[in-house]
Order: structure tokens, then sequence, then C-alpha cells
């Protein structure tokens, strides 16, 4: 990686799905071992922008850089091997395959094999993971009687399992109750400390979080992104995000933020 660079780099990052101009000319930098926020109302762009960075779409135009290196069009699978995963809204386990068995085959990745020689087994790995974010006492079960809930953590486990440098986590607390959403948030906080499962690194994971339970995302990011309408309208630090006039207004229209999603 370039001195001058970014771990991530941004640059004029458009995506149109027809006549919608879902992300539109967006540009930010992203440090190692930060944690953002991306916040704005729905149809912003936001999981729109992760899919272009996880390569899950294909820019129409700009650049993603990944230390240095320009991913904009690499295969989901070469950005994951590269170090970035991520979670999505839509959850798409391997229904009929014990819990663990999910995890396990993200642990077959070639990073994740490449990286993992500390564990004994890749059974053992995946147990580590789903430990991690509080359900592996279904490790057992198939992933068919998981809750809303769970299957997002599930996805967590399957993400921190190829041992990513970086996260992207798609409103990771959505449909959890309050002591779910505190458990996972305590874990998430924990991860990026270094605290990881793995233990292979003093520093966890650069993250960008999607989330609309504000309160509890800002306790966990250091800095904010907002979208609306595909464009990037603030970027900053919590306390002034939520001061922010335009910010107020593109979410809600008043002066509260909870609603901002």
């Amino acid at each position: 990686m370039s001195l001058n660079s970014a771990f991530l780099e941004v640059e004029n990052l458009t995506k149109h799905f027809g006549g919608l101009t879902a992300v539109n000319n967006v540009s930010f930098r992203i440090e190692k071992g930060q944690v953002i926020g991306l916040i704005g109302p729905n149809g912003a762009g936001k999981t729109t922008l992760l899919r272009l960075i996880t390569g899950v779409l294909r820019a129409d135009s700009g650049k993603v850089r990944f230390k240095g290196k320009d991913i904009t069009h690499a295969k989901p699978w070469n950005i994951v091997n590269q170090g970035i995963a991520g979670t999505f809204q839509v959850t798409r386990p391997f229904r009929r395959m014990p819990i663990i068995a999910n995890v396990m085959v993200a642990c077959l990745s070639p990073r994740a094999m490449k990286r993992g020689e500390w564990v004994k087994t890749i059974e053992a790995r995946a147990l580590d993971a789903l430990e991690f974010v509080g359900i592996s006492d279904l490790a057992r079960e198939p992933a068919s009687c998981l809750s809303h809930g769970d299957l997002r953590r599930l996805e967590i486990a399957r993400a921190i399992a190829t041992d990513p440098e970086m996260l992207l986590l798609d409103e990771p607390f959505s449909g959890l109750n309050p002591a779910e959403t505190d458990l996972l948030a305590k874990s998430i906080r924990r991860l990026h400390k270094g605290g990881r499962f793995g233990r292979l690194h003093s520093e966890g994971p650069t993250m960008i979080i999607i989330e609309h339970k504000l309160a509890e995302l800002m306790r966990i990011v250091d800095r904010v992104i907002v979208l609306d309408f595909g464009e990037l309208i603030a970027d900053g630090k919590p306390e002034e995000i939520v001061k922010n006039e335009r910010v107020i207004e593109a979410c809600i229209g008043k002066r509260e933020l909870t609603g901002c999603s």
C-alpha cells in the first residue's frame, strides 16, 4: 500500500439502474482501523454502495481502491480473498445444512485457509465464529430453524470466518430485540478492538456499518458518511452529523435523527 493511499478509496463512483441514479459521483477515503457509519433515508444508495465495493454490482464509472489496488471490476470472491467481507439485508444461508457447516464453507476460502494455521480444525474455527456472535449453542441445528435475528448473526459469523481486514455490515441489528442488539454491539466493538476470534492480529477490521438504529450505531462509529438520492451530503464525526441541518432535512425533516436509516 502506497504511503499516500488510504486503506479504502472510493473515487467518483456512479451506478445507474435504467433512468435511476442510485450512486452519483461518490468519493471518500477511509483509513485503516476506522469504523464508519453509513446513513441516509431509504433509497439513498447505501446498500448499492456496499455492493459496488464488494463487487456484487459493477460500477458504471469511478474507482474503488483497497490498500492501493484497483478492485473496481474484481469478482466478489477475489475481493473477499483480498480482505473485504460483507453482510447484506437479504440473508441467503444453506438452509438444509447445519449452522456450523454454513460457517465452515466460509472457512474454506483461500484467504481463511492461508491465514488460519493457528486452528486445529475448520470445525473449531467455525465454532469460534459462532460463539463470537452468540449462537454457538445452535451450531448443529439446520439453518432453516433460525429466526430472522439469528440469521443476521449467522451472516456476520460467515463474514468474519474469512478473516477480513475490512468488514461491511448492512443493518446488522435488524430484527434483533434490545438484549440481542446490545450483545451484538458489544461483539462488534470487541471485534474492532482486536478481540477477534481468530486471535491473529492485534487490531480488528476496519468497518463500514449501515444501520437505522442510530443510538446503537453512534456508540460504535467514529465517523459518519451520509447519502441522499445517491449523493454524499455529509461526512464527519457523529456529534457533527447529528447537528447538520442538511442531514436532518434529508433524513426526516425535523430536528432529530432517530428516523434516519
